[in-house]
C-alpha cells in the first residue's frame, strides 16, 4: 500500500497520521473497556442486584431501575420537541431568515454549556420556583434540556441528507407537503435521528452532575416521578467520592457500560427494521 504513496510524500504523511489516529482511538477505547471490565467484573455478586439498597450490600438495581426510567422520561419529553423544530427548520422555514438564523446560533450555544450549568438551572426552576422538589420530573426535565440541541442537530442533519429528488417525486405524484414530510422525507431520515437519540441516550446516562442538583441521590426505586432517585452514574459517583466500596463502583460501571451497549445494540437493531420497511 505504500508504493501508492512514494511520488506523493505528503499524501504519506496524512495518510500515516489518519491511520495512527485511527489506532490510538482504538487502542485507548480497547484500554478503558478492559480497565472497567478486570476491575469491575470479579466483584458482581448477587447482592448488588438486590431490589432494595442498604449501606451492607451497596445495591444497584434501584439505581438501574432509575437510570432506565429518567432515560424513557427524558427522551418523551424531548425526541418530539426536537424531531418538530428541526422539521420545521428545514421543511417549512424561509432560508435567511434571521429569527431561524437565532434559532440555529441558540442551539449551538446550548450544546457547549457545561452539564453543571443545566443543573443549577433545573435546581433554581423547576425544584424550587415550579415547587417540583429533588425529583425524576425535576431530572428529566432538566436533561430534555440538556439534549434538546443535540436530537435538534443530528434530525436536521439527517433531514437535510434526504436528496431533494425525493421530495420533487412526491409532489409531482400530487402528493402535499404534510404528506410528503412525515410519509418520504421523514423515514429517509430515520437512521440519522437515531444516531442523534443514541447520542442523547448515552448522554442522559452518563449524566451526574445536573441530577444531583435536580433529581437528588436517594437509593431508592421512587413511586411516582415527583420522589427523588438516583441513576446509575450518581451511584457510582456516591460510592467512589465515599471511597468505601470502590469495588462495587467498579462493578456498576460494568453495568453501566453494558446498559449503554445494550441500547446501542437495540436502537441499530430498531434502525435497520425501520430503514427496510
Amino acid at each position: 500500500m505504500l508504493k501508492k504513496y512514494k511520488g506523493h510524500p505528503g499524501s504519506l504523511v496524512v495518510m500515516l497520521l489518519v491511520v495512527g489516529a485511527a489506532l490510538i482511538t482504538f487502542t485507548v477505547l480497547l484500554f478503558l473497556v478492559a480497565y472497567v471490565l478486570i476491575k469491575g467484573v470479579p466483584h458482581l455478586r448477587p447482592s448488588l442486584f438486590s431490589l432494595y439498597y442498604t449501606s451492607e450490600n451497596v445495591s444497584l438495581m434501584p439505581a438501574l431501575i432509575n437510570t432506565v426510567l429518567m432515560t424513557l422520561l427524558s427522551l418523551v419529553i424531548a425526541v418530539p420537541i426536537g424531531v418538530f423544530s428541526a422539521i420545521f427548520l428545514v421543511e417549512y422555514a424561509k432560508k435567511g431568515n434571521r429569527f431561524i438564523g437565532l434559532i440555529r446560533l441558540t442551539t449551538e450555544t446550548l450544546t457547549g454549556i457545561p452539564s453543571i450549568i443545566y443543573g443549577l438551572f433545573g435546581m433554581l426552576f423547576f425544584v424550587t420556583t415550579c415547587g417540583f422538589g429533588f425529583s425524576l420530573l425535576a431530572g428529566a426535565l432538566t436533561l430534555a434540556i440538556m439534549i434538546l440541541p443535540l436530537v435538534m442537530k443530528t434530525t436536521e442533519e439527517a433531514l437535510k441528507s434526504v436528496p431533494d429528488s425525493f421530495r420533487e417525486g412526491s409532489f409531482g405524484l400530487g402528493a402535499g407537503k404534510l404528506r410528503t414530510v412525515f410519509k418520504v422525507v421523514l423515514p429517509s431520515a430515520i437512521p440519522g435521528i437515531l444516531a442523534g437519540i443514541i447520542l442523547a441516550t448515552g448522554r442522559i446516562v452518563g449524566e451526574t452532575a445536573a441530577l444531583i442538583y435536580t433529581a437528588g441521590t436517594v437509593a431508592k426505586v421512587p413511586t411516582s416521578v415527583m420522589e427523588s432517585g438516583r441513576t446509575l452514574a450518581v451511584h457510582m459517583y456516591n460510592l467512589s467520592s465515599e471511597g468505601l466500596h470502590m469495588d462495587q463502583a467498579y462493578a456498576t460501571a460494568v453495568v453501566l457500560l453494558a446498559l449503554v451497549l445494550g441500547i446501542n445494540t437495540l436502537s441499530g437493531f430498531v434502525a435497520k427494521k425501520l430503514t427496510k420497511v
